[in-house]
């Protein structure tokens, strides 16, 4: 039996991808001379998404095949080796799980090294138990810091307490227990720095042997530059050693002239608050800083050895300690000239000199108005000796998984030790005290030392790597999530939590440390809303699209993906949707956690950009396909379709003891989910959305509080429905026109009323949350078109008098042409059966058609106002007759937000587009 390190290296032979090799040493050596030559091929380095590096340096940061830098030539190979092929004989079947992605925040592995956006792997762990199984491979195209990887692994090595605590959970919500055992994972991402921390994140490596290396290099840097960050203590004598030091720009009083040191006349010392007015010390002239010109210095450029300009800073505060105890002090003479000295000496050779990008971040904001153009003028000189220092020892060391670590440790000191570390006084410590995704210069900076980040940070290392015992299941790829080489129909299942539109810019964040490792992000292949790099929420749409299409393609026939989803923008959300369904993914539920209760909430498109959504969609298994194709768009291919599809959701859904809505059953949905799928497959809807309603009371799907069930699945409903106390019921917003209709639909089928009735609660409905571009039907339009009034002549119909009966003591029992039940059910006004509901529906769309015309031949440049009612029929109709041009020539006279927000019209147009553009 081989020797074993903790979380389970080798110190003897090991297998890899079905090789064995006598040692992890010769492992790596085998596949870096087969990436190496791999490098050479042009064609390789030609890939989409490829990361701007030497070949040394890919090399540098790799372990192959478990982890390379660029697009990870072994990824068919790993699928060959521990994946199974897919069968379609194999019986699978899940329900959606909606899972909480605040769960895990403060968990120390969660913390061991930051990344702009992080779901903790202790909320993937129940997503990914449910719907695998042990050895089976998951797969995230967006991994960033490998959070995916380290769940897949969780749930092999939990500890018997979590273990313990999830089973009982589930055992309360009726699930059978999970069946643990470590899954394999893929992870992938745009980024080197991303995928260099999940590899760190998912390798096994000696923690000991880290720890140790870890205190070593940290003494080696204060044997050597351990003088530039000492200071004399207040007795003159004794020597403190510098935790962090304050610097302030340097501004111009608009009055005098004089120089105004910011910190000294914004700072009150008491309340550690910064003042908004500014005393000019020289003058007693005050004004806001905004008011006030930043002062700037000539410096040589190293770089370039032409002269720049940076803001002029100088130190004001140090705060230092001798032995345990902590002190500060104005900086002295002494401190002054050790700045001096500091300043004078040659930039190190490993600090990166790469001027930023034009991007969004750098045109606005600080980091232009502090010219702050280059990586290199982000680190003042004592900072840039210090990062350098670390950065040399650090990949000098002999052995390959701890030098890898070390620079994990050490690349979480890079935004900390630069002048994007703010001072904020108000807070204990000031260890990386940087705004979060985004590039900020404060006028205040904490210079920090390397000790004051880096002591701390390699203890809980330490600590939060023993607890997890990583094993070699995972494999990184750096490259786009829209080429993946890995075979069709080879993943079990996805989880991924990618970008969404304009949050975060991803590239030129991780710019920052990407350059000191000289392997940087492709920017073009990213997919975000970026209006420096011309892509609108269209483009981000379509390269969204092309990423969702690779995961369909290989994702196996019948199973699950989960996307996490983040933005306040609604024609984010809807090109989301859009994108899924376009590339044949059928939505399944969409989740919402409610903070406060700590429950979810199934939600309605729109209604809830703003939280955190959890997007559970599925891929139809072969046979929905197959038979599609033989029976094209006809009848039965579409009610083949809702079976399934109703096959796919949850019976029920609870929220604190009580049945929640299953959003999804609502027909109306399940209608639009049918819609989507014929579009995606470039055929014409078979059914009318009459048409559909009447044929579930025609093909026996039982209805149940708003919902439609198979028969089989109906009594499981009943069941649970009949040990709660009440009824489940839709939350309806009311946006537009649609939406408008169905509150009114919801609101008459509970309550038949009259105008006067019907009116103050309608009007309350049409507040804030209303389109911008959608115009406010009148009541009466919206009754006389899709609802029907009892006028008082022939018996009351049956909607009315049931309600009556029901609700007013003096109306029970009588005849349904009794003189006192007509004179109370007159001029109210009711939801139709469905046979008379085609007759008006019919009615309805030939009047929605019409007016579609004159959208059509409107001749002005946009349309101001429109609805969308209009809008959704004539796409439809047009679509139907494949008169793709009409949808394109209209859709070019609505505002593009207009079109971008509405799910139905985007779907339509963009199908259109594309065919459009397919046909030349």
């Amino acid at each position: 039996m081989h020797s074993m390190f903790n979380n389970g290296m080798t110190a003897g032979p090991v297998e890899c991808l079905g090789h064995t090799f006598r040692n992890d040493d010769a492992r790596r050596e085998h596949f870096l001379k087969l990436l190496a030559e791999k490098l050479k091929d042009p064609e390789f380095r030609n890939q989409e998404g490829f990361p701007q590096g030497a070949d040394e340096a890919i090399l540098a940061m790799s372990d192959p095949p478990y982890y390379t830098a660029c697009p990870n030539p072994w990824l068919r190979d790993f699928i060959a080796c521990y994946g199974k092929p897919y069968d379609p004989c194999e019986s699978y079947s899940r329900e959606p799980l909606a899972i909480d992605v605040s769960v895990g925040k403060t968990d120390q592995l969660y913390k061991a090294h930051g990344y702009h956006t992080k779901v903790p792997h202790l909320a993937i762990v129940p997503s990914i138990l449910h719907y695998t199984e042990p050895g089976d491979i998951v797969l995230d195209g967006f991994a960033g810091s490998g959070m995916t990887g380290v769940a897949a692994q969780w749930c092999g090595s939990a500890p018997a307490v979590y273990r313990h605590g999830l089973e009982m959970e589930w055992k309360t919500q009726g699930k059978p227990a999970p069946k643990w055992g470590a899954r394999r994972v893929i992870l992938n991402d745009l980024s080197p720095a991303a995928t260099f921390i999940a590899a760190n994140y998912n390798l096994p490596f000696d923690v000991d042997a880290f720890a140790k290396a870890g205190k070593q290099l940290l003494k080696d840097i204060e044997d050597e530059i351990g003088w530039m960050y000492e200071t004399s203590h207040t007795d003159g004598k004794t020597k403190g050693k510098i935790r962090y030091t304050v610097w302030s720009e340097v501004l111009a009083c608009a009055s005098c002239a004089g120089e105004v040191v910011f910190t000294t006349a914004a700072l009150d010392e008491k309340t550690h608050r910064v003042r908004d007015v500014l005393t000019c010390p020289h003058c007693g002239a005050q004004a806001k800083k905004e008011q006030m010109d930043l002062q700037f210095e000539s410096f040589l450029d190293p770089a370039t050895t032409q002269m720049e300009k940076r803001p002029k800073r100088v130190p004001v505060l140090i705060w230092y300690q001798v032995g345990k105890t902590a002190y500060s002090k104005k900086p002295d003479r002494d401190d002054i000239e050790r700045v001096a000295k500091i300043a004078l000496l040659p930039l190190p050779t490993e600090v990166p000199t790469d001027r930023l990008p034009d991007c969004q971040m750098t045109r606005v904001g600080r980091m232009k108005t502090t010219n702050s153009l280059a990586v290199h003028y982000m680190f003042l000189p004592r900072a840039a000796q210090a990062m350098g220092l670390l950065w040399r020892k650090a990949t000098i060391h002999p052995d390959e998984s701890i030098r890898s670590m070390l620079l994990f440790m050490v690349e979480q000191a890079i935004w900390g030790m630069s002048t994007l570390a703010r001072y904020t006084p108000t807070h204990f410590s000031q260890v990386n005290q940087y705004l979060s995704g985004v590039f900020y210069v404060s006028s205040q900076h904490a210079e920090c030392s390397p000790w004051y980040i880096l002591d701390g940070k390699l203890s809980r290392l330490s600590k939060a790597f023993r607890k997890f015992n990583a094993a070699r299941i995972a494999i990184s790829n750096t490259g786009t999530a829209a080429r993946l080489s890995l075979a069709e129909a080879s993943i079990d299942y996805i989880f991924t939590d990618p970008p969404f539109g304009e949050n975060i810019y991803y590239a030129d964040l991780n710019l920052l440390v990407e350059s000191w490792h000289r392997v940087k992000s492709d920017p073009i292949a990213e997919a975000i809303v970026d209006r420096v790099r011309l892509k609108g929420v269209s483009e981000y749409q379509d390269l969204m699209h092309d990423c969702f299409r690779e995961y369909y393609r290989v994702l196996k026939p019948g199973r699950w993906m989960t996307v996490v989803f983040s933005n306040s923008r609604a024609a984010v959300w809807n090109a989301i949707q859009v994108g899924l369904q376009q590339a044949g993914f059928v939505v399944a539920e969409v989740s919402a956690l409610n903070k406060v209760q700590g429950s979810f909430q199934q939600v309605m498109s729109t209604t809830a950009v703003k939280q955190d959504l959890v997007i559970s969609v599925y891929k139809p298994n072969g046979g929905l396909e197959q038979r599609l194709s033989q029976r094209g768009a006809s009848t039965e291919s579409a009610w083949d379709f809702v079976e399934t599809h109703l096959r796919q959701l949850p019976v029920t859904k609870h929220r604190d003891g009580e049945l929640e809505q299953v959003v999804e059953r609502d027909p109306r949905r399940v209608y639009d989910r049918m819609v989507a799928w014929f579009v995606r497959h470039d055929y014409p809807v078979p059914l009318s959305s009459d048409e559909f309603l009447t044929g579930l009371q025609q093909r026996d799907f039982p209805e149940r509080d708003g919902m439609i069930f198979l028969p089989s699945q109906v009594g499981e409903y009943d069941k649970k429905r009949a040990q709660v106390e009440h009824s489940p019921q839709m939350e309806l917003f009311v946006s537009d026109e649609r939406s408008a209709i169905d509150w009114l639909a919801d609101f008459l089928k509970k309550r038949p009323s009259t105008y006067q009735e019907v009116h103050p609660e309608f009007i309350t409905q049409l507040g804030a949350g209303w389109r911008k571009h959608e115009e406010k039907p009148e009541l009466t339009a919206l009754l006389e078109d899709n609802f029907l009034r009892y006028q008082g002549t022939g018996p009351v119909p049956t909607q009315i008098s049931n309600y009556l009966s029901k609700n007013f003591h003096d109306c029970r029992g009588l005849d349904k042409e009794d003189s006192h039940l007509i004179a109370k059910a007159k001029e109210r006004w009711y939801v139709p059966d469905p046979n008379k509901a085609a007759d008006l529906e019919q009615r309805r769309e030939k009047s929605l058609l019409k007016e579609f015309e004159t959208y059509r031949n409107h001749t002005g440049r946009r349309l101001r106002e429109f609805r969308l009612e209009v809008l959704r029929a004539g796409f439809k109709a047009a679509w139907s007759q494949k008169d793709l041009q009409t949808i394109i020539k209209v859709a070019g006279k609505i505002p593009e937000v207009a079109l971008q927000e509405d799910e139905k019209l985007l779907l339509w147009y963009d199908q259109a587009l594309t065919l459009t553009e397919a046909g030349g």
